[in-house]
């Protein structure tokens, strides 16, 4: 029996927020697609982790941070939400790329050299993806990239 396919679902949380965080229903709608689209699969996700990050004192603040950018690079798949640019994103981009994970990212922002050279496919919105998804686009993505 092979191990279930894992997702990271990465995205632009604080981004350039001094105190706040960007709305965050995408996960939610990554997760549920996935989860549905992939039964068994394993779909991680960052702000279930780690609620409320921005009240964490240095220390545990530290450690999650390290924890994620470790994580990224565990996973089969990196699912990147990107609607504008996300330093702690492009760290989990550089992570699964490095690890040989398939790297999907959606954003507009296609000529952004860190999402170009680090991602396997580039998708324009959540639409766009929700699409791919369903027309087995990932699926074929994953048999193609990972051979399973």
């Amino acid at each position: 029996m092979s191990k279930p396919l894992r997702f990271f679902i990465a995205g632009i949380i604080q981004g350039s927020l001094p105190a706040s965080v960007h709305p965050q229903d995408y996960r939610r709608e990554i997760k549920n697609l996935l989860l549905a689209s992939f039964p068994g699969c394993e779909a991680f996700e960052p702000v279930e982790r780690y609620p409320d990050s921005l009240a964490y004192d240095d220390e545990t603040a530290k450690a999650a941070f390290f924890d994620l950018m470790d994580n990224a690079g565990k996973h089969d798949v990196l699912i990147a939400f990107l609607p504008e640019a996300s330093m702690g994103t492009a760290i989990e981009l550089w992570s699964a790329y490095n690890a040989g994970a398939l790297v999907i990212s959606v954003t507009h922002l296609e000529r952004n050299w860190a999402i170009r050279y680090l991602s396997d496919l580039i998708l324009p919105d959540i639409r766009s993806f929700e699409r791919f998804v369903a027309g087995g686009g990932l699926a074929e993505r994953i048999r193609e990239k990972l051979g399973r």
